[in-house]
């Protein structure tokens, strides 16, 4: 993946764990359950890509002088 498609999946990620957030704060009891979880495994997928781009951005170690 190109860094500027793994941004673009970042940025898709980062809206939808603000939408769920803000879903959440008017949710039903009963609705709160699930979305709780959606938004813990939206927040996981958000930081494992944040994980990504801040490693593609990295010089690779076989480059960096000893």
């Amino acid at each position: 993946m190109t860094i500027r498609l793994i941004a673009r999946d970042l940025y898709r990620l980062e809206r939808e764990v603000t939408d769920l957030e803000k879903r959440i704060e008017s949710a039903p009891p009963r609705e709160k359950e699930r979305l709780l979880e959606e938004l813990r495994k939206a927040r996981a997928d958000r930081n494992h890509m944040r994980k990504i781009l801040e490693g593609a951005k990295e010089e690779p170690s076989c480059r960096r002088p000893r």
